[in-house]
């Protein structure tokens, strides 16, 4: 298995995950702070991963990359954070669904 196809699978799940739990919040995060927690670790992650593999805590198979770096990171690292970007905003905005129904259902019965 070749890491594109790890990342793939992983983006795939996230984004499912989100789309669940859009159709069930009727509701989505806030665009603005996903684009820059985004950013944010988008670019820790090429410092980090680049300083870590240039350090030698670890390698990767040149033969499972697509060959693509952002400094000495693969393109295919980058796709981890993006999958956390994805899925945890529509956690989190699920989870606030779900508080909100329960508050108003509380203030239903008094």
């Amino acid at each position: 298995m070749t890491y594109s196809v790890l990342a793939v699978a992983f983006l795939a799940l996230a984004a499912a995950g989100a789309l669940a739990a859009a159709l069930v919040a009727r509701r989505r995060p806030d665009l603005g702070a996903v684009g820059v927690a985004l950013a944010a670790l988008l670019l820790l992650t090429a410092v980090f991963d680049t300083i870590m593999i240039g350090a030698g805590f670890f390698t990767y198979a040149d033969a499972h990359l697509l060959g693509a770096r952002i400094g000495l990171a693969p393109i295919e690292d980058f796709a981890y954070p993006l999958a956390g970007v994805i899925l945890l905003p529509a956690i989190w905005t699920l989870l606030r669904t779900r508080r909100s129904r329960a508050a108003g259902a509380r203030r239903a019965d008094r």
